[in-house]
């Protein structure tokens, strides 16, 4: 697998230079400062590409192109949006960039409660608690119908639990919250999150899907046409929260909507981490079932801990190697299906992979960095997630490690 690396523009503390040393050989990264909906200028596309290639890189994977919430709920503003989506499509793949990340999660793009909770070895992990996340819904953002979802006992944890926050702890677990909310950061208020929740009163999970599908019906023939793959990334994490439908949790999700617009064009972005909060998930039965059709790879771990809702488990980003995922399984079954894929003489048959998320350790607990993207925490996962891939490339190829082949 191509061992990528995210960047999200010239404001990323980590300068592209560096990451050579680090032995990464191509770059994820998107226009982040464009709204959802919005076509992006060929000016700024130029201009990024230019910015890889001055660093010795190549742009391999846009994560992400970004669905906005108009598509999400099929609003007034969605054909306008849609049309913008094929035009950024458009001037993506005449520059030879193909691999087109995206999710269709609402409102929130991610969510955690801790973005930096100190770890036994001395660093820090994000962290989601549910209890946490609780007295958030039920006191900060004081939702309605937030009552519903959860039961007394929870409820119960959830009071004790703010009522023992004082208010930089209370601002701060609302921060990190909406810290998963596109283009936040501490630019969005109470209010913001309850206008963009409210925009979905009345879509369950079935309409939800079926926008999705719809969506897909619509720019997936252009993805065809450009030879772009699409792949849209799991729910993070995968369970409702805020009485949000969540319709990419699991792999009979991705198996309806692969089936549903049966394209190559229209792919799966497997991230270990999201889908891996799950305890049911298995990682090697997805890649056996839908490996044909995962156009990107996230390899990171989490650590489920023990909380009151068995079923939305509180859980941290844990290291690459210790949490619940097998994470030497699953590269082991990717690396075969990436060896079919070359059989078969698939143009595309080398997949991009990064290493997701990080602990913070070492020197990135006195830098900043991106919540998730530390510099040596990313690095350590890196050369863990190699050590695997140049494992198995010697006992399929029966050579020493020494002599490994690039794929």
């Amino acid at each position: 697998m191509k061992q990528t690396w995210r960047w999200f523009g010239p404001a990323d503390p980590i300068p592209l230079a560096d990451l050579h040393q680090a032995g990464v050989q191509g770059i994820v990264t998107a226009l982040h400062q464009f709204a959802p909906g919005v076509a992006w200028p060929e000016q700024a596309i130029d201009a990024r590409v230019a910015a890889l290639a001055q660093a010795g890189y190549t742009w391999d994977v846009v994560e992400s192109l970004p669905v906005s919430e108009a598509i999400k709920t099929q609003g007034p503003q969605m054909a306008g949006h849609i049309a913008a989506y094929k035009i950024s499509m458009e001037r993506l793949a005449v520059r030879g960039i193909k691999t087109i990340c995206y999710n269709f999660m609402p409102v929130l793009d991610w969510t955690r409660t801790d973005l930096a909770a100190p770890q036994p070895h001395g660093g820090t992990a994000m962290v989601f608690d549910l209890v946490d996340f609780a007295a958030f819904d039920l006191h900060i953002l004081q939702r309605a119908q937030a009552i519903d979802d959860y039961d007394d006992a929870l409820r119960d944890m959830a009071q004790a639990r703010f009522d023992a926050m004082d208010d930089v702890r209370r601002k701060k677990l609302q921060t990190n919250v909406t810290a998963g909310l596109p283009g936040a950061n501490d630019t969005w208020r109470i209010e913001d999150v309850t206008h963009h929740l409210g925009t979905y009163d009345g879509i369950a999970p079935v309409r939800l899907r079926q926008n999705l599908i719809d969506f897909l019906t619509q720019v997936v023939p252009t993805a065809e046409r450009l030879g772009v793959r699409l792949c849209c990334h799991p729910d993070d994490p995968p369970f409702p929260l805020l009485g949000l439908p969540r319709v990419m949790s699991n792999l009979s999700d991705y198996a309806t909507v692969l089936d549903a617009v049966d394209s190559p064009a229209n792919g799966a972005t497997l991230c270990t981490g999201s889908l891996g909060v799950d305890a049911g998930f298995d990682p090697v039965a997805f890649v056996h079932a839908l490996g044909d059709r995962i156009h990107f790879v996230h390899l990171r771990n989490t650590k489920r801990l023990e909380g009151p809702d068995p079923a939305r488990p509180s859980f941290f980003e844990a290291a690459h190697l210790e949490g619940d995922t097998d994470m030497v399984a699953t590269v082991h079954a990717l690396m075969e299906q990436q060896a079919q894929r070359k059989a078969q003489g698939r143009t595309d048959w080398e997949m991009p992979m990064r290493p997701d998320h990080g602990q913070a350790i070492l020197t990135d607990l006195q830098t900043h960095s991106t919540p998730g993207y530390p510099l040596i925490g990313r690095m350590r996962g890196l050369a863990e997630l190699r050590g695997i891939m140049a494992g198995w490339r010697s006992t399929w190829n029966n050579i020493p490690l020494t002599e490994g082949r690039g794929d």
